[in-house]
């Protein structure tokens, strides 16, 4: 990947991004490590236009947005409205939770084709719709998981994938393999690594600080024409935005290419 590709996951510091002037303080700190682009998640209470502006005055680039399955089901246009403040031109279904259950194929062709009607409706609005996975979406139904029926039942020009490293692995996946699975259709990959503790369970980790196998995820990533790659932590040991500097050192050294 190229540097300019690398964007922050801001959910990863939400904690300090509680009011305008949290947000205006956080983005220079995440400016001052070496990003150049965030994507827009965990945020508090704040007007797009002043987001807009701190962004601008900072040098960050607003590379994608989450948002909720509310305002994307119910209201995609102001969803369209904050992307166009934002000069953003990708968005995000973060997470499913539990509505509808994944536990049927019905239920999940069901909920493909919500997918699919927003994602047409931000796709000629010229906004890329993606759909960002956890580990619920590996559960097994009918023979197939439920990220593969998901991906089968949706439109590539409407519904793209945000692939997260830790939570396919959770999941019993491969990362790579769902890389090389999502080709022409992976605009964003989270970079999550995934350890184990000294209490012997699953854990976040810094990219580099744990057990993926960067070297191919990345090459993966890239063959499958990934646009961003998006650093995040869930849970951090310490200081989330020490966190993201570990990661974005190790992406640096190890996995940019100029």
């Amino acid at each position: 990947m190229k540097p300019g590709q690398i964007a922050a996951q801001l959910y990863t510091v939400r904690d300090h991004l509680k009011t305008p002037a949290d947000i205006a303080v956080s983005l220079k700190k995440v400016r001052a490590i070496g990003y150049t682009a965030v994507q827009l998640s965990g945020l508090g209470t704040i007007d797009d236009n002043e987001l807009a502006s701190i962004l601008k005055e900072e040098g960050l680039t607003c590379c994608a947005t989450h948002e909720s399955g509310e305002a994307l089901f119910s209201k995609p246009q102001t969803v369209i409205e904050r992307l166009r403040k934002l000069d953003c031109r990708i968005t995000t279904y973060p997470w499913p939770g539990t509505n509808p259950p994944f536990d049927t194929l019905s239920n999940i062709k069901m909920f493909a084709r919500q997918l699919n009607a927003t994602g047409n409706v931000l796709h000629d609005a010229g906004i890329t719709f993606c759909y960002h996975n956890h580990h619920m979406e590996f559960r097994r139904v009918g023979g197939k998981t439920v990220l593969e029926i998901l991906f089968a039942e949706t439109d590539p020009k409407f519904v793209q994938a945000e692939l997260d490293t830790y939570w396919v692995q959770f999941g019993g996946g491969d990362p790579v393999d769902w890389c090389r699975r999502m080709k022409g259709r992976l605009a964003v990959l989270h970079m999550k690594d995934y350890a184990i503790s000294a209490k012997n369970e699953a854990v976040f980790a810094e990219v580099g600080n744990g057990n993926l196998n960067w070297p191919a995820i990345v090459s993966a990533a890239k063959a499958a024409g990934c646009r961003w790659f998006v650093p995040e932590q869930d849970i951090c040991p310490g200081d989330p935005f020490a966190s993201l500097k570990t990661s974005y050192e190790f992406i640096r050294q190890h996995l940019c290419g100029e």
